[in-house]
């Protein structure tokens, strides 16, 4: 064994138990399992689970609030979320200064308070437009091959003020994926007319299917109960046979749709295997998130921004965000706080095509120990991680990570 976690309380399961791990995966789960290891772990009666997974932030933009002023974060948060668009618009100022030289150093802050709090996955947005260029990519393409084995980056190009209102956007998300981004981004419902809305769905799949690549967009994020792009973009996946690698962000408008409307919706998302991304935290607004639950629908959770023009606030503790949607969704059962806790962890890994992480004998090992006994205490406190396994390696403390500087 390369591993062995002892004293361990597991989700759902009474008493203490032992996890063996060898060549970065599960071997064995028992209560006791003989043998000596090269490296041992003493949980110390606290809960270890799967690691926590991030499927949404703007990584590109971590800690950009103090470079600008308030106007973009009082529209974004106005009631209604009516100047949702004029919000991005404004927000898009940062970009007139954008430079690789001082984005990677707030990404690498960024990533390793990701580490110090748990989190071994992120999807990552980095815009591409004719202001920001390609110096976010830059940046987060670097980043990704820094903390590679350790925090997995899933870098997305993405055309943060549109495709058909942002002449050359289309050739600049082209151009990032030939730099090595992993994903295709979109917003589609910032576009004007319902035909371009149409046109920038196809001109991402294009691109997509082009590059055998997934996609993430964010759709119909403001308070207009007439926004569809998330319909539209479900009937592109299944007609251009994309089910399963499309991840959809946001839909703040789904909790004004009316209850038919919101079902045949539920069912094209289940047909086309689109998990819905979910940040009630950051906007007054929020997909129908606990309506999705009970209809059997993957609907997850992200930290969505770190101190930007969108959130003054953010840890990258995906703990944290569980603890504030557990207020804001009135998710405060046990069971509920269960259903979070996936939410964070395997539901979302299972949204981002992550594959073997559930924690389970043959799977990869990416683990927490936290301080904690159970998840209403992992809530109550979303502390840092005691101990983190990436990739069945012992990463926490070994840079020095305190305060994420």
């Amino acid at each position: 064994m390369d591993l062995l976690i002892k004293n361990a309380r597991l989700r759902k399961k009474d008493g203490t138990w032992e996890i063996a791990i060898t060549d970065g995966r599960i071997e064995k789960i028992a209560k006791k399992i003989g043998g000596k290891a090269a490296t041992e772990v003493d949980a110390e009666g606290n809960l270890v689970t799967e690691s926590f997974v991030n499927a949404h932030l703007h990584l590109c933009k971590v800690y950009t609030l103090m470079m600008m002023n308030e106007d973009a974060l009082k529209n974004y948060h106005d009631e209604g979320m009516g100047k949702a668009m004029t919000a991005i618009e404004e927000a898009a100022k940062v970009k007139d200064n954008y430079d690789e030289k001082w984005i990677l150093p707030n990404v690498r802050r960024a990533v390793k308070l990701a580490a110090l709090n748990g989190t071994t996955h992120i999807r990552a947005l980095a815009d591409v437009d004719n202001k920001a260029k390609m110096e976010g990519i830059k940046a987060l393409l670097k980043a990704r091959e820094e903390f590679k084995g350790i925090v997995d980056l899933q870098v997305v190009a993405f055309p943060q003020d549109g495709v058909v209102r942002e002449p050359g956007a289309a050739d600049l998300v082209r151009e990032a994926m030939d730099l090595g981004a992993d994903v295709v981004g979109g917003i589609p419902w910032i576009e004007f007319t319902e035909e371009d809305e149409q046109s920038h769905i196809d001109q991402m799949f294009k691109i997509a299917t082009a590059y055998d690549k997934n996609i993430s967009m964010l759709v119909d994020d403001a308070g207009d109960p007439g926004l569809r792009t998330l319909e539209m973009l479900a009937l592109a996946t299944i007609r251009e046979g994309w089910e399963g690698r499309v991840l959809a962000h946001h839909a703040r408008a789904m909790c004004m749709y009316p209850e038919p409307y919101f079902m045949k919706l539920v069912a094209l998302l289940k047909k086309a295997r689109i998990g819905v991304v979910s940040d009630p935290h950051t906007g007054p607004l929020h997909a129908k998130v606990k309506e999705m639950i009970r209809e059997n629908a993957l609907v997850v959770l992200g930290q969505d921004d770190i101190s930007d023009a969108y959130y003054p606030y953010g840890r990258n503790n995906m703990l944290e965000v569980a603890f504030l949607n557990s207020h804001l969704l009135w998710m405060t059962t046990e069971e509920e706080m269960e259903q979070l806790y996936d939410m964070i962890t395997v539901n979302v890994a299972t949204a981002m095509g992550i594959p073997d992480f559930e924690m389970a004998v043959g799977n990869q090992a990416n683990l927490v120990v936290l301080q904690d006994e159970n998840v209403l205490e992992a809530f109550r406190n979303h502390r840092e991680v005691k101990y983190l396994i990436s990739h069945g390696r012992l990463v926490s403390g070994e840079w020095g990570m305190g305060n994420g500087e």
